[in-house]
């Protein structure tokens, strides 16, 4: 009796494994097959593998009996995750993939409650690869004999542990249905964010005690006897309800959900007028958005009024909405202005028109338009011709005639980008002008080549004169200023007087010229102190100071392509002179359609119950600026708009950024000390490829739009709903252009240093900025900035740990291969061993069929691979970009200003050669992948000719062509790239998904 007493009073512990979040993939197919290994006072316990997940869910508890009590403040509890690579290879083996060392003193006595805790995982040596964290419970309880045979979760693994009980048979029946039900509700419920992200609070929300813990991933109940309880499926709360998903998700693509690329089914412009039964003449040019119906009213003038020396405008009323247009004087009352309603928004059958004197309730006259007779128009019918019409008084009385049209349209109307919007009622003063769509044209960019040759007949300087002057010249254009070196020590046939420079010195200018250039000969006679011997301005060969004269040579070299974008991902690659442009090869057309559960970025305003934002949208292509209406006060904001550019190079990215309009709240100020105009407020961008576009396919997506913050780390701030299509006008240009170079012919025969580059970046991104700031309405320059991607050359931690793991996934393959021959050399299995000893010989023998049947073998597994090849366009990867595992110094260095503790030309020379070695194996892995369907198809169609070519060709010819080719002299050689080489260079990269 004694000693089944004791028994029942032995004391557990119990570590219950609840789940485990943003691992690391070791399977080498980007993903992995987690378990968990417990051990506590030599005692091993684990849970059971989940194939193929990153953020498995085990809701396991493993029981551990406690020998000696008083001891445990002084023990520790080792908690491990390991890869089971039995369910990828087949085999015992298994990768490390994180380890957590918890102090058993703080374990809760029984009876005491406790919570899940999320520990971060941590290296075993080094040279680790390890990443995410693990949610545990842990406690301590009092057990019964049989106890573990019913509550703890045992795998497979090795290491000591209860033996079976009674129970033990019921409790695997159990299981098996739970694991099921699992599973069914994993499906079921919304994508888990990640750890950085779910510790964010929901919009519209504060969070809450139990909020700020760690939350586990849902999972099945579990119950038993114990202080423990049962644990409960918990869902992380992702934002407010927004309403139904007005785009319909088709299916979603790889990698964690809530970052995830969706491919969505909406009712575009073609196929919502096909299923209607009809199809309205719009929808041939409109066919990539959604169609949406609007009642537009044109009010143009009045004539004839009373005559009351004030001033008087109309108000168009439409049931609760009511749109005015500006005040006019009343003996020539002209506005011309549209209304635009949405189709939403019609809830009366009448429109109203109504003349008003200015603040004043009574009306003039009104004319009321009866929405059954009103017309419908569709492009490109020509505009409805406004008429007179009588206005009146209530008592009937005629008050003069008013000018206006009203017809029935879609966003294809030519009025639609100028009309006032009834969703924009609330907008007033100068923040009317900021919500309207726009097309901005980027100035026309050309490099100014000032050649400082030599300076002559100069006076001499103010400073000491036994001293030998250090002469500079400093040219400026604008607020671009550049200097030359200082000039060298006096020939035997020049004094001090006649310096040379005969040094380049490089501008950005934008058409109109409307900057002066200026350029002063300077001597340095101290530190900081610089003595101005003449200044001359620009427009001669030879320009004289006031004593003295210096020779420049003035060039706009049109040659070159002004680049103000990032090379890794630039929207346009001609030249500057218009005469070197190659014809077009292609349309792109871009159908923006909406976004969804955007983050709110302003509070909640008044007789609004919570926060929201005033979102537009800015797509970048070539010179081509585009920027849709604002939606105002709408976290789920649906433009509908289309726009279309040429393409004349298909290597090239476009770039779409959503924005929130800080400008809609402003009112009219005509007052010099009104507070400075405010910043839009970044929401997120996407960039694609138009290389991974199939041709005249229509893409429809969810982009996630993702931002990183300073303090927060990852966030998604919404989706943006897109339809692209890429349409080819040629196909011979098309192909043609894989082979020609990348950038204009200028770039290769006088290239440019890549610190010059740089600096002239920065300068073109300022020179665009300012230009599009002087349009109305302004282009803001934060938003040029953004999507020029300005900081995007800055050195960080986590973009050169994001091109560390881009290079080791490009290694992967030849590691791969260096695995398999290790096999094939051990005779693991010795069917393939002997078929490779095979080959070896026959090649041996017949090296002439080495080359083409390599050839061979690529074009065989390219074509295999067509079946598995991308079919959604690329985007932002977080894993990619090494953006879901940050840690927060490293969000510190990378939000941090300049300078740096580092040299600069150090940081760059390393992130430099780090990105190029990573992107050049990507192009490699490109050339079977798909990612460029039409590069993919003409590789294969070279490597079939090959191979051809090389079996009718004896080997011994083709090697002594070869080099007679490769050693001929310089003079038959030519200064640009090769054909090979401009193809390679145009392969896609996995640096257009880097955030």
């Amino acid at each position: 009796m004694k000693m089944g007493a004791k028994e029942e009073e032995e004391e557990k512990l119990v570590v219950e494994v609840v789940a485990a979040h943003n691992l690391m993939p070791k399977d080498g197919q980007g993903s992995s097959s987690p378990y968990v290994e417990v051990e506590f006072e030599h005692q091993k316990r684990r849970t059971r593998s989940v194939p193929k997940e990153l953020n498995p869910v085990w809701n396991e508890r493993l029981l551990f009996p406690v020998s000696e009590p008083d001891d445990l403040p002084y023990r520790a509890i080792d908690v491990a995750v390991y890869n089971d690579r039995a369910h990828a290879h087949g085999g015992g083996a298994r990768n490390f993939l994180g380890r957590v060392r918890v102090p058993a003193a703080g374990v809760p006595a029984p009876g005491e409650d406790a919570v899940p805790q999320l520990f971060p995982l941590e290296k075993r040596s080094l040279f680790s690869h390890i990443r995410g964290e693990i949610s545990l419970k842990i406690y301590r309880t009092y057990g019964h004999a049989h106890a573990p045979a019913q509550q703890v979760g045992l795998g497979p693994g090795p290491g000591p542990g209860p033996g079976p009980g009674p129970g033990t048979a019921k409790a695997k029946e159990k299981a098996a249905p739970k694991h099921q039900k699992q599973q069914q509700q994993q499906q079921q419920q919304p994508p888990q964010l990640p750890p950085a992200v779910a510790a964010q609070p929901p919009p519209q929300q504060q969070p809450s005690a139990a909020q700020k813990q760690p939350r586990p991933r849902p999972g099945p109940e579990l119950s038993g006897p114990g202080p423990a309880g049962a644990i409960k499926p918990m869902i992380l709360a992702t934002g407010p309800a927004l309403g139904p998903e007005p785009y319909p998700v088709l299916c979603a693509g790889s990698g964690a959900q809530e970052f995830a690329l969706k491919e969505t089914r909406p009712r575009l412009g073609g196929a919502a007028a096909a299923a209607g039964g009809h199809r309205d003449k719009s929808s041939a040019t409109y066919d990539l958005v959604e169609q949406v119906q609007y009642l537009y009213v044109r009010v143009v003038r009045a004539r004839d009024l009373p005559q009351s020396g004030g001033e008087v405008h109309a108000e168009v009323k439409l049931g609760n909405y009511r749109g005015v247009t500006p005040p006019a004087p009343a003996s020539a009352a002209h506005w011309g202005q549209v209304f635009a309603f949405s189709g939403d928004s019609v809830h009366s059958s009448v429109a109203e028109v109504l003349v008003k004197e200015r603040e004043r309730e009574e009306s003039i006259g009104r004319v009321v338009f009866d929405l059954s007779e009103v017309p419908r128009r569709a492009p490109p019918d020509s505009t409805l011709a406004p008429q007179w019409y009588r206005l009146e008084d209530p008592s009937g009385d005629r008050r003069g005639e008013l000018m206006a049209s009203a017809w029935f349209g879609t966003q294809a109307d030519e009025a639609f980008a100028e009309a006032w919007h009834s969703k924009a009622a609330g907008v007033h003063g100068d923040g009317l002008g900021s919500i309207k769509s726009k097309v901005y044209v980027a100035p026309k960019l050309w490099y100014l080549r000032v050649s400082v040759l030599e300076a002559q007949d100069l006076p001499p300087g103010a400073g000491d004169k036994a001293r030998f002057p250090e002469l500079f010249a400093r040219a400026m254009v604008g607020a671009q200023i550049l200097r030359t070196r200082a000039a060298a020590p006096a020939h035997p046939n020049r004094g001090p007087s006649n310096p040379v420079w005969a040094e380049d010195l490089m501008f950005v200018v934008a058409e109109p010229f409307d900057d002066l250039l200026v350029v002063s000969v300077e001597d340095r006679v101290g530190p900081g102190r610089d003595d101005v011997l003449g200044r001359a301005g620009s427009g001669a060969q030879s320009c004289r100071f006031g004593a003295g004269r210096v020779h420049l040579r003035l060039s706009l070299d049109g040659g070159y392509h002004v680049l103000d974008e990032s090379t890794a991902h630039s929207s346009d690659l001609r030249p500057t002179a218009k005469q070197l442009w190659a014809p077009p090869v292609g349309v792109l057309e871009l159908g923006v359609l909406g976004a969804t559960a955007l983050a709110p970025m302003k509070p909640p305003r008044e007789g609004k119950p919570g926060s929201s934002a005033d979102a537009y949208c800015v797509a970048k292509y070539a010179h081509k600026w585009v920027r849709t209406r604002t939606v105002v006060d709408s976290l789920c904001p649906r433009w509908n708009e289309q726009y279309t550019w040429e393409v004349f190079d298909p290597c090239t990215v476009i770039t779409v950024g959503v924005f929130d309009n800080c400008h809609v709240d402003r009112t009219s100020s005509s007052s010099s000390s009104s507070p400075p105009s405010p910043r839009d407020a970044r929401i997120g961008k996407i960039r694609i490829r138009l290389s991974t576009l199939e041709t005249d396919r229509v893409y429809t997506h969810a982009y996630p739009l993702l931002m990183l913050h300073p303090s927060s780390g990852l966030k998604k701030m919404g989706e943006l709903h897109l339809a692209v299509r890429f349409s080819c006008a040629n196909a011979a240009n098309m192909l043609h252009a894989y082979a020609g170079p990348l950038l204009p012919k200028m770039h290769y025969a006088d290239p440019l240093l890549v610190r010059q580059v740089e600096n002239l970046r920065y300068q073109a991104t300022n020179v665009v900025a300012a230009r599009l700031g002087r349009a109305e309405p302004p282009l803001g320059r934060e938003v040029v900035e953004y999507m020029l991607d300005r900081g995007s050359h800055l050195w960080s931690m986590r973009r050169s740990k994001a091109n560390f793991f881009r290079l080791v996934a490009v290694l992967s393959a030849p590691i791969a291969v260096g695995r398999w021959i290790e096999s094939v050399r051990s005779w693991t299995r010795p069917v393939h061993s002997f078929l490779v000893a095979s080959a070896y010989v026959l090649f041996v023998l017949f090296p002439e069929l080495i080359l083409p049947t390599l050839f061979l073998a690529l074009a065989a597994a390219g074509l295999w691979r067509y079946r598995s090849r991308e079919r959604h366009p690329p985007h932002m990867d977080v894993r990619l970009s090494y953006a879901d595992a940050v840690y927060a110094d490293e969000l510190d260095e990378e939000f941090d200003t300049f300078p740096t503790r580092r040299p600069h030309d150090l940081v760059r020379m390393r992130y430099d050669r780090l990105r190029s070695v990573a992107t050049q194996g990507e192009r490699v892995q490109a050339l079977l992948s798909w990612r460029d369907p039409r590069a993919t198809l003409i590789f294969l169609a070279f490597c079939v000719i090959a191979a051809a070519a090389l079996y009718a060709v004896p080997m011994k010819a083709i090697l002594g062509m070869w080099g007679l080719y490769a050693l001929r002299p310089p003079r038959f050689r030519s200064r640009m790239p090769s054909p090979f080489m401009s193809f390679f260079r145009r392969l896609p990269t996995k640096a257009d998904s880097l955030l």
